[in-house]
């Protein structure tokens, strides 16, 4: 059976059938996660939800705790991660209620030493030309697919495209945009990458699915942009996604796994054993433990 991870808003626990939830609390080497996790049972296959910015939306882009949240992740020994978040368009075609499965990522932001567990003794450099899982994007897209043509809903799916992640709180400039938009970037974010390279480290699978609420600043219309447009698309969005959700683990059960997530570390320590000291092997053991012992 498959442990699924979920990171998202406090929306998303609301799925049909979701039996035997409880809270769990965790500590972690490296602080503590923006929240419990929040643990359930659906169709036989274990789900852990975590709201990324805390219950009530406490946390800045640039103050969650991301280290935390991926290892807590682990410790709880989950297989996949999936990310939904919302994200503005950077293309006239990816309209407001699309999805977006991204599959590259455009680093804007400025704290990548919070985007990593190495470091204080032990180095590693994981593979991220591909910075998801294939295997996992294919279960998604034909849940996501398959779930659009039932309903003859007008959002449409774009199975791949470039997130450029930027580090907020404010949102980009009118020239930023455009020159996002010059770089064949697709949608703009505040979160996902950190995610994205902190399961590589991790060795899980991991899958944004990226909902677009908005066109970015670089889109001018005559047709106003209201409070209740966005609430609306909001909230569309986030019924979509428990409908995703809802259906994914049964899909992931049918996919062969055959990444090479699982063994991502196989061949990036570079630190010499014996040079790695022995507080960095203990904070680090559920990740680097079955490559280096003692």
């Amino acid at each position: 059976m498959i442990k699924l991870g979920i990171i998202g808003g406090s929306g998303l626990y609301d799925l049909a059938g979701l039996t035997n939830v409880s809270s769990r609390r965790l500590e972690t080497p490296f602080g503590d996660p923006s929240d419990d996790y929040v643990c359930g049972t659906l169709g036989g296959h274990e789900l852990y939800f975590l709201p990324r910015h805390g219950r009530g939306h406490r946390l800045l882009p640039a103050e969650i705790p991301h280290r935390a949240n991926i290892f807590g992740f682990k410790l709880l020994g989950v297989d996949a991660v999936v990310s939904v978040s919302a994200v503005g368009s950077l293309r006239e075609d990816m309209r407001p209620r699309d999805v977006v499965l991204p599959d590259q990522y455009f680093d804007r932001t400025k704290n990548s030493a919070e985007h990593t567990f190495f470091g204080k003794g032990v180095v590693a450099h994981v593979q991220f030309g591909d910075p998801t899982c294939p295997g996992f994007r294919t279960a998604i897209t034909t849940v996501i697919r398959g779930l659009l043509k039932e309903e003859k809903s007008e959002s449409r799916l774009f199975d791949q495209g470039t997130y450029v992640n930027m580090e907020g709180p404010a949102f980009s400039t009118r020239a930023e945009s455009n020159s996002y938009r010059a770089m064949a970037c697709d949608v703009i974010g505040m979160t996902s990458l950190a995610e994205a390279k902190l399961c590589r480290e991790a060795e899980l699978c991991y899958q944004a699915i990226s909902l677009v609420t908005d066109y970015d600043c670089w889109h001018t219309s005559e047709e106003a942009v209201s409070v209740e447009m966005i609430i609306g698309h909001l909230n569309a969005n986030v019924t979509l996604a428990r409908k995703i959700l809802a259906r994914l683990c049964p899909a992931l059960e049918k996919q062969p796994r055959t990444c090479g997530c699982r063994e991502s570390l196989k061949y990036a320590i570079m630190t010499h054993p014996d040079a790695i000291p022995a507080d960095a092997k203990q904070r680090l053991a559920p990740l680097i433990g079955k490559y280096i012992k003692g």
